[in-house]
């Protein structure tokens, strides 16, 4: 598959990991919709954009918001080809800590986020994906396509978390911990409409979260990433879904992207 004339749908597009893949594909000359809570920030669109980029706020985790946002997609554009789930939420909270166990609510609301909403989106956006058809083929007049293309990606966002969750993740290392096992089947069972299924698994990266933290943490972070020892950087985790969406043979697989490190208990 190409990302040329391709549609994106992005979910948590508008900031972080998922703003950066919107910028990606819409220089690859793809049509975008960013499905986010909030908007892209000021200065994202630019004139080059033109009509090739649309904004829903979208809450990932509740299905008439996520069928609106796959309905959108393809009103606006024609077709859905790519979806990338880049929402979710990241919590610290232990088991057992100072003001008591763990709020169950706390831990409910990071697996509705980033577990149910991952699986949300992604039944959804299948639907539309074989509706679509394979690119460049069939009703667009474009030649008949071949056995081999795929008729649609999917790039789910897991986390290091989910192989060596710290203290007070257990929240987040579960919800990214389904990500991860959900890929396998969900590849397994989505070949026999020819669309692919992969996951990232990005380590300490420079998001808003970790923006926000003072820049001698940030250093210190940094400075625990084997090579190179700094903070990953969205665009080398756009660079990836790039390349899983431009490599038909990537499929069923679980990406690590994080310097190689691998997390301490605290």
């Amino acid at each position: 598959m190409k990302l040329a004339d391709s549609v994106f749908l992005i979910t948590g597009g508008s900031s972080g990991l998922g703003a950066a893949t919107a910028r990606m594909a819409l220089d690859a000359g793809a049509r975008v919709l960013i499905a986010d809570l909030a908007p892209p920030r000021e200065g994202f669109v630019t004139p080059q954009d033109g009509d090739r980029l649309a904004y829903l706020p979208t809450n990932v985790a509740d299905e008439a918001s996520a069928q609106a946002a796959v309905d959108t997609a393809v009103q606006r554009f024609g077709r859905l080809d790519v979806l990338v789930n880049a929402a979710g939420i990241g919590p610290a909270e232990k088991i057992h800590g100072k003001n008591g166990p763990h709020r169950l609510d706390s831990f409910a609301r990071t697996v509705q986020v980033n577990l149910i909403g991952t699986f949300n989106m992604m039944r959804l956006a299948v639907a539309a994906m074989v509706a679509s058809g394979v690119p460049g083929s069939g009703a667009s007049g474009q030649g008949e396509a071949h056995p081999e293309d795929s008729q649609g990606v999917i790039v789910n966002t897991a986390s290091v978390a989910a192989f060596d969750g710290q203290i007070g993740q257990a929240a987040y290392a579960a919800s990214k911990g389904g990500v991860v096992a959900m890929t396998l089947p969900a590849a397994r069972e989505l070949a026999r409409d020819r669309i692919r299924v992969m996951t990232i698994a990005p380590g300490i990266f420079e998001t808003p979260m970790l923006l926000g933290l003072p820049q001698e943490v940030q250093d210190s972070l940094g400075r625990s990433v084997p090579h190179p020892a700094r903070l990953g950087r969205p665009a080398e985790y756009a660079a990836l879904v790039r390349s899983i969406v431009d490599n038909d043979y990537l499929n069923g697989e679980v990406i690590r992207i994080d310097g190689g490190i691998r997390m301490a208990a605290k």
